[in-house]
């Protein structure tokens, strides 16, 4: 192999010597071919050179990646701006660089390692090579390294972070993209994914050290380095007790004759939502068989998305029929969120929303608390969060409970940050969402986490059935007591950026210059809030509330019959999100009628803000 080896070197110069006609990009490729050392990707960029591809090339070599709502995310390939083994390790020599500047004691105080299950053959990428090269660079440099010793759910490294007293984490996942992509997701010493300034200081960093250092190749380090050690047990046993703190019915559970199906969509969840059943002591959930075992491939769901609903919940629906189990909990493929569907009286299955699982969890974390709480706890001391595009639920039962509640810029890591600051100033938090099935049932961990919430999820059906209640039927009754919120929220796909970019400007230059819509077809707008300029109608100094976020597109509209829209671009994949909700007082409760008007709303801003057909955008396939 030494002679093949050196072989492919003297071929790698000579592609070289063909140059492009781009000094910026010949000095891209003579990098990746000096650089990387992953036969498949290099011979991915040798083969564009030799067939004159030179746009690709551009595409692959001339940008770099950037730290989106979940980290740095993309498609596993060959290219700076791609997943593999280069940027990788280009990525953690950055953090290397930027933590030792920040922390005398980092090399003692560690840095936690984990990941999911994903990999492309065709690039010899998995998340745990990427995972074991992160470790690498690290151990070359003398630093102690959490490297759990397989797949975990995302959840569990801000959790060891907090745990081993790390000062930062690293996770590689995609979540629920397609199985093409992969992703490198890092936490900060405080149990929250990083946010700015870190990351642009991140990016700065990672630019400074592009060519590997000796030893971050030697990705079997993780088995020969004493710096490495292995904190699967300790984290996994340590999670399952402090799980138990949001457990109030122990006994219910171990009594209920309910039955639950659990999906793990081919990723790591199956093993730690079985744990966490027996930890509320449950008898385990059945899982799908055919779901279980991790499959990169993820090989029986269109999309590895259980957000995507009842078309890729269809195994799990069919063997709860089959099985007479009423409700089933999916988690996605890193296990940080959660689907729910519960069959209903008539047969037909009921998926919930995220918005929808929001108001329940809602509803009953404060219950619990209400019931669990010392004599002197102040409600005025408890809060729950949520995202600026989520459903304004909690604000409602917040207003009448008499607790707080905070919104958040979109992306799980703002309310991660939020929620540490609370607690630091001895405020307690209860829950926190996205929309996106993304929820934090307590503080164990600062982050989305899907085995938390499918257990609490079984133990308020079980609870409700001693009341002769459904899920649904309880969701109803939350929304008569607090006021009806209607939400929709979808998509469009939209692979051209600039095209992106023409529909958000022309909001912004409306009616003329700097100038926003003032209505929505028949529809009046009351304010206009756009978080990239950090423009805000509603405030007196026309400044918004929430931080402005340059990097991505998100414009909010309150219309004056009380729906609130948002559209925005997804810091995760190409597509233009648009949310749109109606909230109603208690009382006013006429569900139909509000369906109707938010579904008009939204065809409306469709049609005039969004225009797919002239902007050729692909509507989410239902």
């Amino acid at each position: 192999s030494s002679s093949s080896s050196s072989s492919s070197d003297v071929n790698s110069n000579v592609l070289v010597a063909r140059s492009t006609g781009d000094a910026q990009l010949d000095k891209a490729v003579w990098q990746w071919l000096s650089w990387d050392k992953n036969q498949k990707t290099k011979e991915q960029i040798e083969s564009l050179l030799q067939n004159g591809k030179h746009k690709e090339l551009r595409d692959r070599l001339c940008c770099r990646l950037t730290f989106g709502t979940a980290g740095l995310r993309s498609a596993m390939g060959a290219g700076f701006c791609y997943i593999n083994d280069l940027t990788v390790i280009q990525s953690t020599q950055g953090i290397y660089k930027y933590l030792e500047r920040n922390f005398s004691d980092f090399k003692q105080r560690g840095f936690v390692v984990g990941y999911d299950t994903r990999g492309q053959v065709t690039s010899n990428c998995s998340s745990k090579k990427l995972a074991k090269l992160t470790a690498a660079v690290l151990l070359a440099k003398d630093v102690l390294v959490y490297f759990f010793s397989t797949y975990v759910p995302t959840p569990f490294v801000p959790y060891a972070v907090q745990q081993l007293g790390a000062v930062a984490g690293v996770m590689i996942t995609a979540s629920h993209n397609r199985k093409e992509d992969n992703g490198y997701k890092v936490y900060w010493e405080n149990g929250a994914q990083i946010t700015s300034p870190h990351d642009k200081e991140i990016i700065k960093c990672i630019e400074e050290c592009v060519e590997p250092w000796n030893g971050s190749w030697n990705e079997n380090l993780v088995d020969t380095s004493p710096l490495r050690q292995d904190p699967l047990k300790k984290i996994c046993d340590s999670y399952m007790e402090d799980l138990t703190k949001i457990c109030y019915h122990r006994e219910l559970n171990m009594q209920t004759s309910l039955k639950f199906v659990h999906t793990s969509f081919h990723g790591v969840g199956h093993d730690y939502v079985q744990l966490a059943f027996k930890a509320f002591g449950f008898q385990p959930p059945i899982p799908v068989p055919e779901q279980k075992d991790p499959d990169p491939d993820f090989s029986t769901v269109k999309c590895p998305n259980p957000e995507e609903g009842e078309s890729v919940l269809e195994l799990s629906l069919r063997l709860a029929e089959k099985e007479d189990a009423r409700v089933v909990v999916a988690t996605d493929p890193d296990a940080d969120r959660l689907a729910v569907a519960e069959q209903q009286e008539n047969g037909c299955w009921k998926v919930f929303t995220g918005n929808e699982l929001a108001a329940l969890f809602g509803w009953w974390m404060f219950s619990c608390w209400k019931e669990n709480c010392s004599q002197d706890a102040d409600v005025r001391n408890v809060y729950m969060l949520a995202t600026t595009v989520s459903s304004k639920i909690l604000r409602a039962i917040a207003l009448k409970e008499g607790f707080h509640f905070e919104e958040t810029l979109p992306g799980f890591k703002w309310i991660g940050s939020r929620v540490k600051n609370l607690l630091d100033n001895g405020k307690e938090v209860l829950f926190a969402f996205e929309e996106s099935i993304g929820f934090m049932c307590g503080t164990s961990v600062l982050d989305k986490d899907g085995v938390s919430a499918a257990v609490v999820i079984a133990e308020m059906a079980t609870y409700l059935e001693g009341q002769s209640l459904t899920l649904a039927r309880k969701l109803v009754d939350i929304y008569e007591t607090y006021g009806y919120h209607i939400s929709k929220t979808s998509y469009f796909l939209c692979y051209d950026p600039p095209t992106i970019k023409r529909i958000f400007e022309r909001l912004r230059n409306f009616d003329g210059p700097q100038s926003y819509p003032k209505c929505c077809g028949i529809y009046n707008i009351l304010h206009v809030r756009d978080i990239t300029t950090g423009y805000d109608s509603s405030q007196l100094n026309k400044k918004s509330v929430l931080p402005v976020s340059k990097s991505s597109q998100m414009i909010t509209f309150t219309f004056q019959n009380g729906c609130v829209a948002t559209l925005r671009t997804s810091g995760t994949e190409p597509k233009i999100k648009y949310y749109a909700e109606m909230c109603a007082l208690p009382g006013h409760s006429d569900r139909s009628v509000l369906e109707e008007e938010l579904q008009k709303l939204i065809e409306a801003l469709i049609e005039n803000f969004l225009e797919p057909d002239k902007n050729g955008l692909t509507w989410r396939s239902a």
